[in-house]
């Protein structure tokens, strides 16, 4: 080995030439060591080959998981795992519909656990408006046709917001304004 291959990591281009050389057999004995390595790998796999009842439900159970904690039990929060559920399964599948449902879904998620437990963190409300942010673009994008549901519980949400102080209700009312959705 030169000096050069030492010091460099490996990169996806390095992985990508060395699986040239795998047959088929052995392509599918990798993806089957990677499945059984890590549950995120399965949960992947699934949603990208749709397969299971409900594709969207492990992406939901993490961000109820990491924003909606159970108190009771010592559990921490944690923004940005939840919102790294949205982007993996952005990178399963990215279908729109899914990526708006795990956005407002991450917002509802929200205000069921102001429900029953007092937060007091600018960077969770900053969060929230983002990820409400989010959750319009990817409903605007949509067919108009299926946009309907999405907005009522983007409304819903919104209704929420002036309840929690942090400006977080008129952030939220400026912004479906700006989106054309009149509340």
């Amino acid at each position: 080995m030169t000096s050069k291959q030492k010091k460099s990591k490996a990169t996806w281009s390095d992985v990508k030439s060395k699986l040239a050389d795998v047959d088929r057999v052995g392509l599918i004995g990798l993806i089957q060591d990677l499945y059984a390595a890590n549950k995120d790998n399965q949960t992947f796999l699934h949603a990208r080959f749709g397969l299971g009842e409900d594709i969207l439900k492990p992406y939901k159970d993490t961000i109820s998981r990491w924003i909606c904690p159970d108190v009771m039990r010592n559990q921490p929060i944690s923004v940005a795992k939840a919102k790294k559920a949205i982007t993996d399964y952005k990178k399963a599948v990215g279908q729109p519909e899914g990526l708006a449902e795990l956005s407002i879904f991450y917002c509802e998620e929200v205000f069921v656990f102001l429900g029953y437990c007092g937060m007091d963190d600018e960077g969770y409300f900053d969060a929230l408006v983002r990820m409400f942010e989010q959750a319009l673009k990817y409903v605007i994008a949509l067919p108009e046709a299926k946009r309907p549901p999405f907005i009522d519980r983007l409304e819903q949400v919104a209704l929420q917001g002036p309840n929690v102080g942090w400006g977080v209700g008129d952030d939220m009312e400026i912004l479906l304004a700006e989106y054309g959705i009149d509340d």
